[in-house]
């Protein structure tokens, strides 16, 4: 086996090893010249100190691969069909932490990946286990986190024989699930303990690439148990490669750039290069705005920064467009997909797009008519090179910017809460009273958080656009208060805390995470939309729950706040518990959440809005982004 892995190393020296990575991010690493692909030194040590005549199961050694692959944590479900790579999980140096549910367990491994940078693993039992797990894993790829599912599967000779829970083609779609593809960056199913070396080739391979990775291993519950002699295996050092964007290109971005005034749109993927953006609009004057996932990466607090564009955004950034139309924007790290755009023509600058990214795919296919001089490369390095083609001394003379504004909040009666002041006190209290991250959940909580809240640090705010699952920041606020060992803050809607939480998980390791809900007896976003968009007869509505008794219940602290004076209390109080807390706030069911430019973007898509009696649109004046 040794030599096998060794056979396989030599194809790594040799280049070979992009194209055998059955990745997304594989094939257009491997479209790169040689000279446009950085790559670390590759140093070979020895991956376990054991002697050569020492034994242990394939379970054991899948997990002391974890431990070198540099993995932080194991977050799942137990069950009959990975008992034997449960207990080696248990009996490792990873911290276990075994969830009330699957998707949990999965939207906390990711969440604990942003927290720490470390990569994750998830670990489920067969059928249902694996299943359950489908959403959150879906929702790690779309984030771009690095997450490894390992899985149980029914064992081969028991196959077609309706085994408990029974994983195979003959219950399971194979494509998909257990090949790589849309859901998984690499996927396979280990039938002998031969294909370990090669399998943990290609997870220290994919973990190196730029962006998300998420795998999954599926072990068979008889292979588990097996034993692997004689291991003297050698391990992949493989640092961190990054994507460089040819010489040409960059000079040409830069004389576009320096030509006429620019903006810049920041997005997630930029996360990494927030000191090398700032340095870059204070060099040229350059108007900042970022995607709801992109908070914080150029402070809010800035005189350059202009808002935040799409679901949740700022109208200030509609001004800016209308009224000192850039030339051209620089796009960093984002799709402009619908929840950062809506699709906007506005958008549109006069000359169109300078695009970077890593994915070769991304440019041009959000506004695909505007004209886009695309960039392949990583954010950080692009940026090194391009700020030397600009003077390393502030720009003076910058146009006087339209800033983000929140509307004054009126006197008003003291219950129920009016979510923008609890929004308020949420800024006071947790963004600007502690260290902790905060994550918002999909739905009205998404958009009161991130029109009202103002973060001027990177990696303090967390919001999921690409999937938008209900109860990924009720269960993912786990894994980052888990990951960083401190405070983390979802801000979640009833709906999405009676879906999926994970408090218990919190008791049972006295995990410090902090949930908010937002407690209206509603699925607001869907009621709120409907009635605007004059759509009638859905029910919305949910029958009232008490989410500081049932904290209680599960071993957890909570307090139920109905009045607005008592808010800064309760926030204070949650900050100060050392373990997991509940604050349930009674909100103002009707107050309009700032998601007008949803519901347009909806119409524009083909949902047709109603009319009232006078035959005028039953739409009412929105003041979310875009203000159009």
């Amino acid at each position: 086996m040794s030599q096998k892995y060794t056979d396989a190393n030599s194809q790594i020296l040799t280049g070979e090893l992009y194209k055998e990575l059955p990745t997304d991010s594989s094939q257009y690493v491997e479209s790169l010249s040689h000279d446009s692909r950085e790559l670390n030194d590759i140093e070979v040590k020895p991956l376990f100190a054991q002697q050569a005549n020492s034994t242990v199961s394939v379970a054991e050694a899948i997990v002391q691969m974890l431990v070198n692959l540099g993995v932080s944590g194991a977050f799942g479900v137990a069950g009959g069909a990975m008992a034997s790579l449960w207990n080696a999980l248990s009996n490792s140096a990873l911290q276990v932490l075994n969830f009330r549910h699957e998707a949990g367990a999965a939207f906390a491994a990711a969440e604990a990946y942003f927290a720490n940078n470390h990569p994750t693993v998830v670990f489920t039992t067969a059928g249902p286990g694996i299943t359950n797990a489908l959403t959150g894993l879906f929702a790690a790829r779309g984030e771009g986190a690095k997450v490894i599912l390992l899985s149980a599967c029914t064992s081969s000779p028991q196959r077609g024989r309706w085994a408990i829970q029974e994983t195979s083609s003959y219950t399971l779609p194979n494509g998909g699930i257990f090949t790589s593809g849309v859901l998984f960056n690499y996927a396979i199913t280990l039938e002998s303990a031969a294909q370990l070396p090669q399998i943990f080739r290609k997870l220290a391979l994919g973990l190196a690439q730029p962006g998300g990775f998420v795998a999954h291993i599926s072990i068979p519950t008889g292979v588990q148990t097996s034993l692997v002699e004689g291991i003297s295996w050698p391990e992949l050092n493989v640092a961190d490669y990054r994507v460089t964007a040819h010489k040409e290109k960059i000079a040409k971005s830069a004389e576009l750039l320096s030509s006429e005034p620019f903006a810049i749109w920041v997005g997630f993927g930029a996360r990494h290069a927030a000191a090398e953006i700032r340095q870059l609009a204070e060099r040229t004057g350059a108007a900042v705005f970022c995607s709801p996932r992109g908070k914080g990466i150029f402070p809010e607090n800035h005189p350059q920064f202009v808002g935040v564009t799409g679901l949740g955004g700022d109208a200030s950034v509609i001004t800016y467009m209308e009224e000192q139309t850039p030339a051209r924007t620089l796009v960093l790290g984002t799709r402009l997909g619908e929840p950062t755009s809506f699709w906007s023509p506005t958008m549109i600058p006069a000359k169109g797009f300078v695009h970077v990214d890593i994915d070769p795919e991304v440019p041009g296919v959000a506004y695909p008519h505007a004209n886009t001089f695309s960039i392949q490369a990583d954010i950080k390095t692009y940026l090194q090179d391009l700020l030397q083609y600009f003077p390393a001394t502030p720009h003076t003379g910058r146009l006087s910017l339209p800033r983000p504004q929140l509307d004054p909040i009126p006197d008003g009666a003291d219950y129920p809460v009016r979510p923008e002041v609890l929004m308020a006190a949420i800024q006071k209290i947790v963004v600007e009273g502690s260290d902790a991250i905060v994550l918002a959940e999909c739905g009205n909580s998404f958009t009161w958080s991130t029109h009202c809240l103002r973060f001027n640090e990177a990696n303090r705010y967390r919001v999921s656009t690409g999937v938008g699952a209900m109860g990924h920041a009720a269960t993912g606020v786990v894994g980052a208060a888990q990951a960083r060992n401190g405070k983390a803050v979802a801000i979640v809607g009833d709906g999405a805390m009676l879906m999926n939480n994970e408090i218990s998980t919190a008791v049972k390791y006295k995990i410090p995470a902090i949930w908010i809900v937002l407690n209206d007896a509603r699925y607001n976003m869907c009621y709120q939309g409907m009635k605007v968009l004059g759509l009638k007869g859905a029910d919305a509505e949910i029958p009232p729950a008490n989410f500081a008794m049932i904290a209680r219940g599960m071993g957890a602290d909570g307090i139920a706040v109905l009045n607005e004076s008592d808010l800064e209390a309760a926030l204070k109080q949650a900050i100060a518990a050392d373990g997991p807390f509940v604050v349930d706030v009674i909100i103002d069911a009707d107050r309009p959440a700032p998601s007008g430019g949803r519901n347009k973007s909806l119409a524009a898509q083909g949902v047709k809005s109603t009319t009232n009696g006078n035959g005028k649109s039953a739409a009412t004046k929105h003041i979310s982004f875009p203000l159009v």
